[in-house]
């Protein structure tokens, strides 16, 4: 079972909840990876040192974008607007 808060001293004592407890954690670091993932691929983009390496950084950026929208981690208007708002900078770039 995931630790609770410091000072909290409810735990649950239905079966449900406890699992609900243990999913919803399980969730939660996987939620966190993927968008850490995510947020390291559009880093790259803005990182790149020229237009040659920032369209290979979009187009891996894209993928990971998508595949986190597609595991509802972020919402798909969400993931919409990341991918248009990269695909503007890399053609700004000269």
């Amino acid at each position: 079972m995931p630790k609770l808060k410091k000072g909290v001293k409810r735990v649950p004592k239905l079966k449900s909840s406890k699992k609900r407890l243990i999913t919803n954690h399980k969730a939660q670091l996987r939620n966190r990876a993927t968008r850490s993932k995510m947020r390291t691929a559009i880093k790259a983009v803005h990182q790149a040192p020229d237009q040659g390496a920032a369209q290979d950084a979009l187009r891996r950026a894209f993928s990971t974008i998508d595949k986190t929208a597609k595991s509802r981690t972020i919402h798909k208007n969400m993931a919409a607007r990341y991918k248009a708002r990269l695909t503007k900078l890399v053609q700004s770039m000269n």
